[in-house]
């Protein structure tokens, strides 16, 4: 960082945790690891189903029927995964460029919120209606990330701290416009009491879907997700756009020496992940998934999931994909587990030990390999290495 301000202890955590998670040497170790402690997971899943009173196979067949079982349970199960899945390749981008991005959860609020305001007070025919709402989510996303970026540039503001609070804000604005008749609430009717919410979006500014119920149903916001994936892959691993940016996360003075322009990338970087994080919420606004209606509670976590989804994945794109149909499966089964006596809770206990049993292996084994080496070359392994200047510095 230029000036007088030191990375923080939050930066150092990011960037560590950020360099670990990025795809490495060490496969054999790190998948048998990874093998063990998915298998431990599990095991404590269902001790856990058991010591509350439910049977782990009549979890995991609820689990089963709520989001595999047929046509319609697998729709459900895709439907999440759109969202999730934009999130986490936003979060790949910005990982890759070294910044740890956490407020996804609020990004896809503000992204909602800006799709819902240009759906309801545009008066577009046709499509078009669709593709500016999408628009207008990508750079409200986008700008409320960028917000954090300039916050670190012109203040030295954490970023990590900056996105996380800044998740608190777009709550509240979200909450203020639905609440409040001459913005988003919706349209009172005679004498009726209306609700937080906002009107329905008009029919041609929703995402269609391919199939019809009961039968598989495929919405536009997977094939948006799934094509966001491919793209963003491809850009990471073939482009120049994403050899900087992997040069720029593994170290900045390297990149800066070699000509990139750190702040302007890295701040395009958490823009972007931002911008992927506002058609997230876009695509739960337009989606089968919720109501479309702008409500408070209609990001539910996939802002954090989709982080979650990220970190699994090692920040890969591509590998993002299965995960994100994973987390879709236990969100979409997971409000059948009532039925068996499981609390609902318990699908969330489950995410976290999946997370943990898929991010600390390559942790672990990373840093048992430097305490190898640090031996073998007679130096102390327990002296941290420096650590490089924040990305997002000038």
């Amino acid at each position: 960082m230029t000036g007088g301000h030191g990375a923080s202890d939050a930066d150092r955590m990011g960037r560590r945790l950020a360099a670990a998670l990025n795809p490495g040497p060490g496969g054999v170790q790190v998948a048998l690891a990874t093998a063990v402690a998915v298998a431990l997971a599990l095991a404590l899943s269902s001790v856990l189903v058991a010591l509350t009173g439910g049977s782990p196979g009549g979890a995991v067949r609820a689990l089963y029927d709520g989001s595999l079982a047929n046509s319609s349970a697998i729709s459900s199960t895709l439907l999440y995964a759109a969202p999730l899945l934009l999130v986490a390749v936003g979060t790949c981008v910005c990982v890759r460029a070294g910044v740890f991005n956490l407020g996804q959860e609020g990004q896809v609020l503000i992204g909602a919120l800006a799709g819902a305001a240009v759906g309801l007070r545009l008066a577009v025919p046709g499509p078009a209606l669709l593709v500016i709402a999408l628009v207008a989510a990508a750079l409200a996303g986008g700008a409320w990330a960028g917000i954090s970026s300039l916050m670190h540039r012109f203040r030295g503001v954490n970023i990590v701290v900056s996105t996380l609070l800044m998740t608190f804000l777009a709550q509240q604005l979200v909450s203020y416009a639905v609440n409040t008749e001459w913005l988003l609430q919706e349209t009172r009717r005679g004498g009726a009491t209306v609700s937080p919410q906002s009107n329905r979006l008009p029919e041609n500014g929703l995402l269609g879907s391919f199939g019809e119920y009961p039968g598989l149903q495929v919405n536009g916001g997977l094939l948006i997700a799934l094509l966001a994936a491919v793209v963003i892959a491809v850009l990471i691993a073939r482009s120049r756009w994403g050899f900087r940016l992997t040069m720029l996360g593994l170290n900045p003075r390297a990149a800066r020496h070699a000509g990139v322009r750190v702040a302007a990338l890295s701040g395009m970087a958490l823009a972007l992940s931002g911008a992927f994080a506002g058609v997230a919420g876009a695509v739960l606004l337009t989606s089968p998934v919720g109501t479309n209606r702008l409500q408070q509670g209609l990001s539910n976590n996939i802002g954090w999931d989709g982080l979650l989804v990220a970190l699994v994945a090692r920040n890969r794109p591509l590998a993002a994909i299965p995960v994100a149909l994973l987390f879709g499966v236990l969100r979409s089964g997971g409000g059948f587990l009532a039925s068996t006596g499981v609390p609902h809770f318990l699908v969330d206990v489950v995410k976290s030990l999946l997370v943990l049993a898929f991010v600390v292996p390559p942790v672990l084994t990373e840093a048992l390999r430097r305490r190898r080496a640090g031996r073998g070359t007679g130096t102390d392994a327990d002296v941290p290495a420096p650590e490089p200047k924040e990305a997002v510095a000038s």
